[in-house]
């Protein structure tokens, strides 16, 4: 809308815009003008041409208003760029009579994040017209009254500024009195009646006229009382006031009925026509509602709390009338002090309430302002942050500000935040606000699955068929979602290499391993793969694990006698069994087993071996442990009898019996296996499900003197013949591995933290 004449601003115009930055750039409000209770819809003005930006680029930026107030009196096409009027704007509903009245916001554009703050001044159309508060005044002058004598009249009111505001009265037309427009120090009009021609009472008691109050509006508006002047018997002395104008100050948190002035006023005359009563002119309807005035003492008190951000100066008319109805007037100025009786207030124009973990420092999380509406120092105010957190504020503007990160973030660390920005006054004492606001961190892809183990060993029997589970991986990753989930896989070996990755199968989900085909110990007694965990993220992070055992000889009777393989776990003889070995020994090899974990877990087992001189003292297993020299001669004692008592055909069977016991025979040899890798590995692997090896195994080894080249034969053990059991191994009925077991005792070094450890298999060097 074009502004009026009067305007300095023809039409509608722009001041200045300036891009505000969130990096600390000051701007100046746009401003612009449109006329108040203009129509839904009504152009205003085009903030893309004043950006400099297209439509396209609005829409793009998600540009929005952003009200200074709670209600949305504008609206902004992202389209076109335009500003309509969105609701009606009564001007003197929104700044009563204050000028200029105006409607403040922001345009806040994202990609990046801007801030533009705007104005929009509402001008006045002449929609008010003058009103007297009462439609009869009633005026008692004396008929001594001088021509030229001055009586205040009620003054109209007109909620209208400007030249749409009142401007002049009028009367109609009579024989004794004038009318005087005056204009107060605020600006409103008020009227002063003046005689112009002595009255005579006995000629015309009483004396009726009209006045009109007229504004400026195009058309102007107009309102009109009548006044009746009732002529007075003489009464030749007036009330005087002690001043004609009183000057007050009163704090705005002054309490209902506290005395604001007492005015005083003297009449010379005597009895009732020196009588005086004092009352409140009716100038304005707020100062009925605020002040009384006590009409014997001319005490003047509040009847409400004043309120020095709503109006800051009141002036009244204060009348005194004799009892022979002359009366005068006098002036009450009011000036309210500012007290620090409004905590500042912290509005949030725009907040990012996810943010990334990596987002960089002095990233933009949130756009505010300040306001407090006292004055002063009272409305002076600073902004901070309580408690330590990795954000700060920076200030773009008066009273504009922005929360930015200070450091990096860590979402593993902590996940969100709850900032409380804390806004406080210079007033004294000073009052706070606070807002708070809750940041969440978005995850990224920051962290590689760990193992919880670096290495895992896993035990299976040869030939056992394909499918069957060895064991379990497991792997974590802190991060969240995606990122966290875990994927396994069997790395490719270089090449050259033995193929491993073809004897097993990690599922890529659960990390359960299993086998793909049967393995033959004496081809394949150990074996080493290598296992990825990789997450979910983009890209992928990844992690590895190996897994292998190590063997050594912890302890042994004659301990240059015997030696273990350090990765298959072999018991071989080291040197040839001498004269110098007793003919009855018992060895106790403790065989040590130890991983490469954090902390490393380890297990024992015992193997027991005695010493013959040759295999005719070898006897079967029995009760106890006879000498070798009582095993021979059980021996033949048997043979003599059996070729006495029987037949020939009972000889040859006893010869064929002979045959096959020659048969099972062989020659010790040093370096030959001591243990049987199934008996031993099944054994182990019991042990492995408790995190330890099993207890001895005891076996009858017969060798001969001067037997290095000899082996050691394997018969049944001197323990009880069991039933078979079996034992699982794993966590979790499908993560259980089935071993066969034999009751045996165990020394488990590291019963804090067990594990799945394995035997090796003892193979020949």
């Amino acid at each position: 809308k074009p502004r009026k004449s009067e305007d300095p601003l023809p039409g509608r115009a722009v001041a200045l815009i300036i891009v505000l930055c969130v990096s600390g750039m000051r701007a100046e409000s746009a401003r612009y003008s449109v006329p108040e209770e203009g129509e839904r819809g009504s152009f205003v003005a085009n903030i893309a041409k004043d950006l400099g930006l297209t439509g396209e680029e609005l829409l793009a930026r998600q540009a929005r208003l952003v009200p200074e107030g709670e209600k949305q009196y504008l609206q902004l096409n992202q389209h076109t760029g335009d500003l309509v009027v969105r609701e009606q704007m009564d001007r003197e509903e929104l700044c009563g009579q204050s000028e200029p009245c105006l409607v403040r916001f922001e345009v806040l554009l994202e990609n990046p994040l801007q801030s533009f703050r705007a104005e929009v001044r509402l001008t006045d159309i002449n929609d008010n017209s003058p009103v007297f508060l009462n439609k009869e005044i009633v005026l008692k002058i004396p008929e001594s009254a001088l021509p030229g004598t001055r009586f205040l009249l009620e003054s109209a009111h007109d909620p209208d500024v400007g030249n749409n505001s009142l401007q002049h009265y009028s009367i109609s037309s009579n024989e004794y009195f004038l009318v005087y427009s005056r204009r107060r120090s605020d600006g409103r009009r008020y009227a002063e009646l003046v005689l112009d021609r002595a009255l005579d009472r006995e000629q015309q008691a009483e004396v009726a006229f009209s006045i009109t109050a007229v504004d400026g509006g195009t058309p102007p508006r107009s309102g009109t009382a009548l006044i009746r002047v009732i002529v007075l018997d003489v009464n030749d002395n007036i009330p005087v006031f002690s001043q004609t104008l009183y000057k007050v100050s009163v704090m705005e948190n002054s309490s209902q009925d506290t005395i604001v002035v007492v005015v005083s006023a003297s009449d010379l005359d005597s009895g009732t026509n020196g009588e005086i009563v004092y009352s409140i002119v009716q100038n304005s309807e707020e100062n009925l509602e605020t002040f009384e005035i006590n009409p014997e003492t001319g005490q003047i008190r509040l009847k409400k709390p004043l309120d020095y951000e709503e109006k800051k100066t009141y002036e009244i008319d204060v009348q005194a009338l004799d009892g022979g109805g002359l009366s005068t007037h006098c002036n009450v100025e009011v000036q309210v002090k500012d007290v620090n009786d409004n905590a500042p207030e912290v509005i949030i124009t725009s907040l990012t309430s996810t943010l990334s973990e990596a987002a960089p420092p002095n990233t933009v999380v949130a756009l505010f302002n300040v306001r407090d509406r006292d004055s002063g120092d009272n409305g002076r105010t600073a902004c901070e942050l309580t408690g330590e957190q990795p954000f700060r504020i920076t200030l773009l503007a008066a009273d504009a500000y922005a929360l930015v990160t200070s450091e990096t973030l860590d979402r593993e660390q902590v996940e969100e935040y709850n900032v409380t920005v804390r806004a406080r006054d210079e007033g004294s004492p000073p009052l706070s606000a606070s807002k708070t606001l809750l940041v969440r961190l978005l995850d990224v892809n920051d962290n590689a699955p760990t193992f919880t183990q670096a290495i895992y060993t896993m035990v299976i029997s040869e030939n056992e068929p394909a499918g069957r589970s060895l064991g379990r991986l497991s792997a974590t990753d802190p991060d969240a979602g995606e990122n966290s989930r875990v994927r396994y896989a069997l790395v490719r070996p270089l090449t050259g290499t033995l193929a491993a990755a073809s004897f097993v199968t990690v599922d890529a989900e659960s990390g359960i391993v299993r086998s793909l085909r049967p393995l033959d110990y004496e081809k394949v007694p150990s074996f080493e793969v290598t296992v990825s965990a990789a997450d979910g993220g983009s890209p992928p992070l990844s992690a590895q694990a190996n897994a292998w055992l190590s063997y050594e000889l912890a302890k042994a009777t004659e301990p240059g006698l015997f030696r273990v393989g350090l990765h298959s776990g072999e018991v071989r003889t080291a040197r040839a069994v001498s004269e110098r070995d007793a003919a009855r020994q018992k060895l106790i090899l403790l065989v040590l087993v130890r991983d490469n974990g954090k902390p490393p877990l380890s297990a024992t087992a015992a193997v027991s071996a005695l010493l013959l001189k040759d295999l005719s003292d070898v006897r079967l297993p029995g009760h106890g442990s006879p000498a070798p020299e009582d095993q021979g001669g059980s021996l033949t004692t048997y043979l003599i009898i059996a070729l006495v008592c029987v037949s020939l055909l009972f000889l040859v069977s006893t010869a064929l019996f002979v045959a096959r016991k020659v048969c099972k025979r062989k020659e010790l040899k040093a370096g030959h296996v001591l243990y049987g890798a199934d008996n031993l590995q099944s054994g182990l692997g019991d042990g492995a499900a408790a995190g330890s090896l099993p207890r001895a195994y005891c076996y009858e080894i017969s060798l001969t003197t001067g037997s290095g080249n000899s082996e050691f034969k394997f018969l049944k053990p001197i323990l009880p013949s069991l039933p078979p059991q079996h034992c699982a191994v794993g966590q979790g009925p499908e993560n259980e591995q089935h071993f066969p077991c034999v009751p045996v005792s165990t020394e488990d070094t590291a019963p804090d933290n067990p594990g799945t450890l394995s035997a090796g298999h003892f193979n020949s060097l």
